[in-house]
Formats: C-alpha cells, structure tokens, sequence
C-alpha cells in the first residue's frame, strides 16, 4: 500500500500512534522530560534530512529503534544551543 503525505503535518499525525509508544516506553526508562516532538525533530534533522524514498515503515522503525541515551544527549545539547546534527 502506497502512502502520500502533502505535508509534514499529515506525516507527523499519521506516525503520532508510533511517537506515543516511544513515549511511554522512554517513560518506562525514566526518560520523562522528552516530549513526541523532540522526537519528531530530532529524527527529521539528524536522520531523514538527507534521505530520500523514506517509506512509512522506515519512519516508524526510526522511531521505535531511536536509543533513548542519544535522544537525551540531544535534548541536553539543545538547551545549551550546541549544534546536535549527525555527521
């Protein structure tokens, strides 16, 4: 089944059910001052900024598998404006 998503927007709510499930697992771990946007954000700058053909499948996968150790540190360098992108 092929998905076509107009907007970033439309993208972001139809993973929304994949960022929520992350959360609660982050919550589990004690990770409670990440939000789904800071996922959402960190995932579009760092991992699929420079990919193309992305499919659905692969996002949600991004999502899920995101080390949460890494998700903090970039959360820790954001409050302290050191740049977080991937080499």
């Amino acid at each position: 089944m092929d998905y076509n998503f107009n907007t970033k927007e439309e993208l972001y709510i139809r993973v929304k059910p994949a960022l929520k499930a992350k959360l609660e697992e982050l919550k589990r771990l004690n990770f409670t001052n990440v939000k789904d946007e800071d996922i959402w954000e960190y995932l579009s700058c760092n991992k699929w900024s420079n990919s193309n053909n992305l499919t659905l499948s692969d996002i949600v996968s991004d999502i899920i598998h995101i080390d949460p150790k890494t998700l903090d540190q970039y959360k820790t360098n954001k409050k302290k404006g050191v740049n977080n992108e991937e080499k």
